[in-house]
């Protein structure tokens, strides 16, 4: 009985969690009056009809999309990864004054609502003269965050500090350590930082929609927004657009899910 329970608990949370997509899956081959006059879990008539597809990639602009959010994720991630370990590297491994204040912030930063900060946030950016530029973007995302510091951590705990005590007795300097010792038995924990962090800035639609309004800086998340106006919205457009967005992620993560998984449990026990 219990093991039937389980079962139908484990269903019941599938299909609860894959109904929003197979909902955008019908839309996405349906036509503008099939779409208007059928229901959302009832499916297209005709699975080849790929219009919806067409017009989301041209109209939406979406190759310019894909590369403006690739060169962000890049940079992005890149910066995330070596502010991220190397504060790993100084909290974990070095004594210093006040790092139980240093520890208390990075909490108390992480507990602050971003939007609280946002008209301050735009106006240093607009000082800087980087709206309406892919480095407004960038530097925003730039800046780690305080669940990836945790995750170096956690995972920097599983290293033996002797190896770094063996790298100095050779002559190593303290950031030749990072780079040649802790920086490559990192791999698992940068790996699941890239990964969700990737998701969180691939799907990020505030920060673009508000600081990239000029033509040709559109990203994935804000194609979506072209077919949406004042009067009504193309869904079944939309739901093509979306279908596109989710692909490379849904495929992404199904390769690299194993990383996610090791990089998170890694230095959670000694």
């Amino acid at each position: 009985m219990i093991r039937i329970g389980k079962w139908i608990s484990l269903i019941g949370a599938a299909l609860v969690v894959l109904a929003p997509l197979v909902v955008v899956l019908f839309a996405a081959f349906k036509t503008h009056s099939e779409y208007a006059t059928t229901g959302a879990l009832t499916p297209p008539h005709d699975w080849f009809h790929l219009a919806n597809f067409r017009t989301a990639w041209t109209n939406g602009a979406m190759l310019r999309g894909f590369l403006n959010t690739t060169i962000i994720l890049v940079i992005s991630l890149t910066g995330t990864v070596f502010v991220g370990t190397l504060a790993a590297y100084a909290v974990n491994r070095f004594q210093f004054r006040l790092k139980r204040l240093v520890l208390g912030l990075f909490l108390v930063a992480a507990l602050v609502p971003g939007v609280t900060t946002q008209i301050a946030t735009y106006q240093i950016v607009k000082s800087m003269d980087l709206v309406n530029t892919l480095w407004a973007a960038i530097v925003l995302f730039l800046g780690t965050d305080i669940v990836s510091i945790y995750i170096f951590v956690q995972f920097m705990q599983s290293i033996p500090p002797s190896l770094d005590e063996a790298a100095v007795l050779d002559g190593a300097t303290r950031f030749g350590v990072y780079r040649r010792i802790i920086l490559p038995l990192m791999k698992p924990a940068i790996a699941t930082v890239v990964i969700i962090k990737g998701i969180a800035i691939y799907n990020e639609f505030y920060i673009p929609f508000l600081y990239l309004r000029s033509p040709g800086l559109n990203v994935i998340s804000t194609a979506l927004f072209r077919f949406k106006g004042p009067y009504g919205a193309q869904w079944e457009v939309i739901a093509a657009c979306t279908m596109i967005v989710i692909l490379p992620t849904v495929v992404i993560f199904l390769l690299l899910q194993r990383f996610i998984y090791t990089g998170i449990t890694a230095g959670a026990t000694k």
